[in-house]
């Protein structure tokens, strides 16, 4: 396994890791880089244990591999059999030595005539799995913007003050917001009680599930990459439906597990604004607009 400087630290750090993992020593016999990351380096590595996958980075925040962990654990409890979520293997912080995590490897494969229908059950199921209070045990990062999971017992002020008024605060220390811009964001903040549903559920949720986020495997699909937290179900449909990607089979095949509110389209782009916010603070740019333009239509 042929690494570069930091690779070579990376390489120590995680055979050293599995060696403690598996209880003997482990060798590294190959690695191989894949594509397809947004943010951190992938390979597909070839040990005496077997064959993982491996991500890493040095810049990002010290934690977010260890809630990257944490988050699929979650959602692998809640999916049960219905949706495969790669297995844990381990997981190490930023440190002088880049983080990682260590992940079960899933062979690639293609979606099948059902692949659709096995995904929106799978969710559903996930979905099922509630929670008494809206949050999460730590902070989760969607991409690598930390999300503040401080319990709460309402939604609305969860989705208010853990969301968007805690990104439109990280959005003003990076980029910008003019003042008529800042009023009407409280403006919306202010009538979310009127928008939003009272009869809500904490519901364990992905976060980030947009089609980069779900893979197919020769198993069937799956599910990586997760911005973990117990919120309202409908907020996962915000970037579920942001940029496309599953078909009226997926939708179908939820609603039989776990029917959605005939009115949940209504507040759909709501949360959406979550998300549209999310890329304004990550890459600026046009988003800007599209989330103020969200912003007016609830007001």
């Amino acid at each position: 396994m042929k690494f570069l400087s930091s690779e070579n630290l990376v390489e120590n750090a995680v055979r050293k890791t599995l060696t403690s993992y598996f209880g003997r020593q482990v060798e590294i016999y190959l690695s191989g880089a894949l594509g397809g990351g947004c943010i951190s380096n992938a390979s597909k590595i070839e040990t005496s244990e077997g064959t993982f996958f491996l991500k890493w980075n040095a810049d990002v925040p010290i934690d977010l591999f260890l809630r990257e962990a944490d988050g699929l654990k979650a959602l692998k409890q809640a999916a049960g059999d219905h949706l495969l979520i790669p297995d844990v293997i381990a997981a190490k912080a930023v440190d002088e030595i880049p983080g990682f995590i260590v992940l079960e490897y899933l062979e690639a494969g293609s979606f099948s005539r059902n692949s659709d229908e096995i995904l929106g059950r799978g969710l559903a199921h996930i979905h099922k799995f509630s929670n008494k209070q809206y949050g999460f045990d730590h902070s989760t990062y969607c991409g690598s913007t930390p999300q503040n999971n401080s319990w709460n017992n309402d939604w609305v002020t969860f989705y208010r003050d853990n969301r968007l008024r805690f990104l439109i605060e990280l959005i003003r220390e990076k980029r910008s917001l003019s003042a008529e811009e800042n009023k009407i964001y409280l403006q919306l903040l202010d009538r979310l009680q009127q928008i939003i549903s009272e009869d809500s559920t904490p519901a364990l949720i992905h976060g980030d599930l947009w089609s980069g986020n779900y893979m197919a495997t020769v198993k069937g699909p799956a599910i990586i990459d997760p911005a973990c937290s117990f919120c309202d179900r409908e907020m996962e449909f915000g970037i579920i439906t942001m940029f496309g990607g599953f078909s009226n089979k997926f939708f179908n095949a939820y609603n039989e597990v776990y029917p959605l509110p005939v009115e949940w389209k209504d507040r759909n782009a709501l949360y959406q604004l979550y998300h549209v916010l999310n890329h304004y603070y990550l890459f600026g740019g046009g988003y800007r607009n599209q989330a103020l333009q969200i912003a007016k239509g609830y007001l």
